[in-house]
């Protein structure tokens, strides 16, 4: 599996494969065409109350990464489409944060390296 994680503000590239966004919400300011966006999985994002929770606070990073994978594994079915499309070739997992240590597309890309 090849998996690689990406800013949504960053420029798309071809090595990107399959570019998926595992937001909840759509990253401000970027159109459809410029954020290059092949599937949007909002499902698998954290959930709203998590997310508010967490508020990208490095010092609640790893109780959110508990709490994260916790939500990760009652979505078999989305966990199935994303290793699926991941043994076909790359994906990309988008995301919107600024802050590159702390967000749900490194959780998401490690969970998924651990559960092949």
């Amino acid at each position: 599996m090849n998996i690689k994680i990406k800013r949504a503000y960053e420029q798309p590239h071809k090595d990107d494969g399959l570019r998926i966004l595992v937001d909840r919400l759509w990253p401000r300011g970027l159109t459809k065409e410029k954020a290059s966006v092949d599937l949007w999985l909002k499902e698998i994002a954290p959930s709203t109350e998590l997310r508010k929770w967490f508020a990208h606070d490095p010092d609640k990073w790893k109780r959110f990464r508990g709490r994260y994978e916790t939500e990760i594994g009652h979505h078999h079915d989305l966990i199935k489409v994303l290793k699926e499309k991941a043994r076909k070739g790359t994906i990309t997992l988008i995301y919107g944060a600024r802050d590159e240590k702390h967000n749900e597309a490194l959780v998401l890309k490690q969970f998924l390296e651990r559960n092949q």
